[in-house]
C-alpha cells in the first residue's frame, strides 16, 4: 500500500470489496517507505463519505510492521487502539515485526483491553500459537506459515493449509 489508503478505499468502492487495511491511519510512523507523517484518518473518512462508500470498513494497523514507531514511542500499543478506535477506525490489525513474525500476545491482550473494535493479526500466525491468538483476536490474515516451507513468497502448501485449520 505504501499509504495509499484513498487510492485503496476507490478500488475497493469499484470492486465491491467490503473493507480496506489502512497503515498510517492513526499516527505517524516510519516505514520502510520513508517517513509516514501524516495521520490519514481524516481524510480518509471524508473521502469514504464523498465517495459513498461508508459501507467500507477501514481496518487500520496499528505499529504495523516493517515501520518504526519512534516518532510515537510514548503511546503504548493500547494507545495506538484507543487513538484508531478514536478517531473512526472500523477495527485494528496487530502485528509482528516483519512478515510472518508472531505477534507479541502480551501486546495483544493489550489492544483487547483498549479497544471494543475487532482486531486482526495479520502475521506470523501458526498453527502454534493460532488458538491463543484466538483467546483475544477476532480474525486472522494468514500467509507464510501456509506456503510451502512456511515461506511467503512460496506457493501455497494444502497440508499446511489442512493442518492450521484443524488446530483452531
Amino acid at each position: 500500500l505504501a499509504g495509499a489508503n484513498k487510492a485503496a478505499l476507490a478500488i475497493a468502492k469499484a470492486t465491491g470489496a467490503m473493507f480496506i487495511r489502512a497503515e498510517g491511519f492513526a499516527f505517524a510512523s516510519i516505514a520502510d517507505e520513508g517517513i509516514m507523517d501524516v495521520a490519514d484518518a481524516g481524510p480518509l473518512l471524508r473521502e469514504r463519505r464523498r465517495i459513498d462508500a461508508d459501507e467500507i470498513s477501514i481496518i487500520a494497523d496499528i505499529q504495523k510492521k516493517h515501520s518504526s514507531h519512534a516518532l510515537t514511542s510514548d503511546l503504548s500499543i493500547g494507545d495506538h487502539a484507543r487513538g484508531a478506535d478514536f478517531m473512526g477506525a472500523d477495527g485494528v490489525i496487530v502485528t509482528g515485526n516483519h512478515t510472518g513474525h508472531a505477534v507479541d500476545i502480551t501486546q495483544l491482550h493489550e489492544v483487547r483491553g483498549a479497544t471494543e473494535l475487532p482486531i486482526v493479526v495479520g502475521s506470523g500466525v501458526t498453527q502454534e500459537n493460532i488458538k491463543d491468538i484466538f483467546q483475544y483476536a477476532d480474525a486472522a490474515i494468514v500467509g507464510s506459515s501456509i506456503k510451502q516451507n512456511g515461506t511467503w513468497a512460496n506457493a501455497l502448501d494444502s497440508d499446511r493449509c489442512r493442518k492450521l485449520i484443524s488446530s483452531k
